[in-house]
């Protein structure tokens, strides 16, 4: 039978290749059933899923936990071992070639209907397929999409690749039929709130590391944990990468390769439901009956995808200078064993690292540039003119660094007018004139109403931009301390940014420890494109960059006034604590009305999400402290810290600096 062969696909100039073309003149059913050969993992040896879940139970790991709970708990050594049995059970794949086969069949149908094409690196293929014979392999792509989970294998499959087995999250296996679909397609399900459980801790741990140390097959799990509402990037969660990692740390392998998937949509699947959750809309229940009835998405067209497979990442090439694993040779390799400081440190790191690559190699569409200037003009915008402003962001966006595909046999103007009917649920063209599309409902509507449809508009456009905004940020963030620090010291600039840095580290993904290097990229790229000078430790701006100087500032307004609302909430609320749970509502509420009242103008203020890293962002910095009260969490507000940092973020006070981040 015939098979997909990258080798055979001419690929595109900028070095994708459509995988969906050969699906479009070939049979389904043939390419399902086709001879599947994929070279696994050198050092491993064929295990199936009830040996692997056999191996876990009778590690001396999880017996020894067993024993500390049994003797913690009182309870017999049998009833615990049962009860780890049953978590296994539960979160266990089931990985079978058929059921792979028949995904792969389905796949094809979807993804034909649902995107023009599927467009996939074809040296990161190569690569790829080299690593999975060498070491044990991490595939960790960025999370924006339920496609996500379903397009890497389907890759995999089709090219002749060990099929991964997945992390996923417990609502998708309680989907009828599907669940069980998924599991035996190579998904493990993880419950959302661990919290303290112990012996649970223990079973996930004592199984994803036993997948990792004999090869079993590639291991995919998010490293940011959850699937992005806002489609930026999210601060890393650690704990899949510790367990991911510890094989290597123990010595139970030579090393690890990891492997950053980058995955970027012209249209995203869930857009609008992303931003009604956003603004407090109770995120829908994963059923199969939910899943038939959104199959009228399939009549909609979502342009391309593009998945970038980037270079394997050696684990022991990179660990070398960072942190000395000879600790872990003096304690028995079954034996549990809490990471060190330097360790953490480590793991956080590459963590970081790994998102940031993904940025990196993400590929922007058109319309991902275009949202930066509709959301700057939301009155509306001249189409000739919006045109004009593109093309211009487009040439400081490639200087920039971004990887852009601009279709290239067409005229700019078809590019922007097919954008625009692609995205004509966010936006449409009238009389020359591009503006935003609004819901349409019954009859006359209350102001709160006409402000929560103009905000959904809002965010939906904002998470194209945000597709993007890691390209700018950086520069971005210089120009604002341009406009608030005292002088144009290269010192007083620095102090700025390490503020803002600091502020904003759940907006953006910074590598912890490397603000000087955040701030001299940030830096440079305005230098190198001409939009700043230096002289005598002085910043200054070029005379005809003063305009590109603007609409960099302009880019993080409606991040800058989210915060500010949210420092005014807090300064003005007459109780110095709150619960969690009353936190958003009442925040909500409170930008509701000043959005009304014209004294707030950004819509993005009522984004859950960034409400909710401006928390965050005050715990960190000690404005804010949280208790555990009756079993829910409790908030105590400073508000003359919290005043502080509204001054530092207004550029009516100097920030202090630390002596670990100065030039």
């Amino acid at each position: 039978m015939e098979r997909a062969s990258a080798d055979a696909l001419e690929a595109e100039p900028d070095g994708f290749f459509d995988i969906l073309e050969e699906r479009r003149r070939d049979s389904d059913i043939k390419h399902a059933l086709r001879t599947f050969n994929p070279q696994p993992y050198r050092g491993a040896t064929p295990t199936s899923a009830s040996a692997l879940n056999r191996m876990v139970l009778e590690s001396q790991y999880l017996s020894y936990i067993i024993q500390e709970i049994a003797l913690e708990s009182d309870e017999p050594h049998e009833v615990i071992l049962e009860e780890a049995s049953s978590i296994l059970e539960e979160m266990g794949q089931n990985l079978q070639l058929g059921f792979i086969r028949l995904l792969g069949f389905i796949m094809s149908k979807v993804f034909k209907s649902l995107f023009r094409s599927i467009r996939v690196n074809q040296d990161g293929l190569t690569r790829l397929q080299q690593a999975i014979q060498e070491y044990p392999v991490i595939l960790m792509p960025n999370h924006r999409s339920y496609v996500d989970f379903l397009v890497v294998s389907y890759i995999m499959f089709t090219y002749d690749l060990s099929i991964p087995v997945i992390a996923a999250g417990i609502p998708l296996m309680g989907m009828k039929l599907i669940g069980e679909i998924f599991r035996r397609s190579g998904a493990f399900f993880i419950r959302r709130a661990i919290g303290s459980d112990k012996l649970y801790w223990a079973v996930l741990s004592e199984y994803v590391r036993t997948i990792v140390r004999t090869g079993f097959a590639p291991v995919e799990f998010y490293v940011e944990g959850l699937r992005s509402r806002t489609l930026k990037s999210l601060t890393p969660k650690l704990g899949m990468m510790n367990m991911v990692l510890e094989p290597f740390f123990k010595g139970e392998v030579f090393d690890i390769s990891l492997v950053p998937i980058s995955i970027s949509y012209d249209r995203v699947l869930e857009n609008s439901l992303l931003a009604h959750e956003l603004l407090g809309v109770p995120k829908p229940k994963e059923t199969t009956g939910g899943l038939l009835k959104a199959r009228t998405v399939l009549k909609e067209d979502y342009g391309c995808m593009h998945v970038y497979f980037g270079s394997p990442m050696s684990v022991r090439d990179l660990v070398k200078g960072k942190m000395n694993h000879k600790q872990y040779n003096l304690v028995p390799r079954d034996l549990p064993m809490k990471p060190n400081k330097e360790t953490q440190e480590f793991v956080s790191g590459l963590a970081h690292m790994m998102v940031r690559l993904q940025e990196k190699n993400v590929v922007q569409s058109p319309w991902n540039l275009m949202a930066f200037i509709v959301l700057q003009n939301l009155q509306g915008i001249d189409f000739n003119q919006l045109t004009h402003r593109t093309l211009w962001l487009k040439r400081l966006a490639l200087r920039f660094g971004a990887h852009l595909n601009w279709p290239k046999h067409i005229s700019d103007s078809e590019v922007m007018s097919s954008s625009i009917m692609l995205h004509h649920s966010v936006v449409c063209c009238e009389r020359g004139r591009v503006n935003l599309v609004e819901e349409a409902g019954p009859g006359p509507v209350s102001q709160e109403e006409a402000v929560f449809r103009r905000a959904a508009a809002v965010l939906m456009c904002a998470s194209y931009r945000n597709q993007a905004l890691h390209v700018f940020n950086r520069p971005a963030m210089v120009a604002i301390t341009m406009t608030t620090a005292a002088n144009n010291r290269t010192d007083d600039l620095f102090r700025r940014f390490n503020f803002l840095l600091e502020l904003f580290s759940n907006e953006f993904v910074f590598i912890p420890g490397q603000v000087v290097q955040d701030f001299e990229e940030g830096c440079s790229l305005l230098q190198q494109s001409g939009i700043i000078g230096c002289s005598n430790k002085e910043v200054y701006v070029r005379d005809d960059s003063q305009e590109t100087v603007a609409f960099l500032r302009a880019i993080l307004q409606p991040l800058i006034e989210s915060y500010q609302v949210v420092f005014r909430f807090l300064c003005e609320e007459s109780s110095l604590i709150f619960r969690e749970k009353n936190f958003l509502p009442s925040v909500r509420s409170f930008i509701m009305k000043l959005l009304i009242s014209g004294e707030v103008h950004s819509y993005e203020c009522l984004s859950s999400d960034v409400q909710k890293n401006v928390l965050s962002a005050l715990l960190r910095m000690a404005a804010v402290t949280k208790t555990k009260v009756d079993e829910q969490n409790e908030f105590t507000v400073n508000k003359a810290a919290v005043k502080r940092i509204w001054d530092l973020l207004n550029g009516e006070m100097t920030p202090r600096i630390s002596s670990d981040a100065r030039l």
